[in-house]
């Protein structure tokens, strides 16, 4: 049986739509509730408030995933 991953790029904003953020994961359920949960309280996305997840997209190849990101 194959062991298959899935990398999701993902691109998160604030409440007023003007500060954006763009990540890479492999697990974006945990990802988008440690930005809605402010887990580093000092992280940009805290100090900005960026937790509202507006796009996604899906790679099987991490290296794909971050040459996207970029």
């Amino acid at each position: 049986m194959l062991n298959e991953r899935y990398y999701f790029v993902y691109i998160n904003t604030n409440k007023t739509h003007n500060v954006f953020y763009t990540g890479v994961t492999n697990n974006l359920l945990k990802r988008n509730y440690q930005h809605k949960t402010q887990e580093n309280e000092l992280s940009f996305t805290a100090k900005y408030k960026v937790n509202k997840l507006v796009y996604c997209e899906t790679f099987s190849d991490i290296r794909d995933a971050i040459a996207r990101e970029k």
